[in-house]
C-alpha cells in the first residue's frame, strides 16, 4: 500500500537516462557583428516588443564562451546538449566554424 510520503517522491528513472539541456541561438550566442540579422532581430528591434529594449547582440556571449559554458554542463552532469543553428550565423564567414568548435570538432 502506497503512502503520502510515497505520493511526494521523486521519481525514479532508469540508470542510462540522458539528461540534457538546450538552448536557443539567437537568446544565448550574442556576437551579433559576427553574423547576418535574423528575423529576430528585425522583430526585437520594433517598438515595444522587448519591454526593457534589449536586444540579443551580446545575449550570454555563448559564441565566446562557449568553452566555459560545455564546462559547466559537464561539471552539472549533462549528457546531452541540444543547441539550434542561426542561419545569418551559417551564412556568414566562419559561421559553420562556430558550430564546429562547439560540437567538438
Amino acid at each position: 500500500m502506497a503512502t503520502e510520503s510515497d505520493a511526494h517522491a521523486m521519481p525514479r528513472f532508469p540508470e542510462d537516462f540522458l539528461w540534457g539541456v538546450s538552448t536557443s541561438a539567437h537568446q544565448i550566442e550574442g556576437a551579433a557583428d559576427l553574423r547576418g540579422p535574423s528575423v529576430w532581430d528585425e522583430f526585437t528591434a520594433g517598438p515595444g516588443r522587448v519591454t526593457d529594449g534589449s536586444t540579443a547582440a551580446v545575449a550570454c556571449d555563448h559564441y565566446h564562451r562557449y568553452r566555459e559554458d560545455v564546462a559547466l554542463l559537464a561539471d552539472l552532469g549533462v549528457g546531452g546538449y541540444r543547441f539550434s543553428v542561426s542561419w545569418p550565423r551559417v551564412d556568414s564567414p566562419g559561421g559553420l566554424g562556430f558550430y564546429d568548435r562547439l560540437g567538438g570538432g
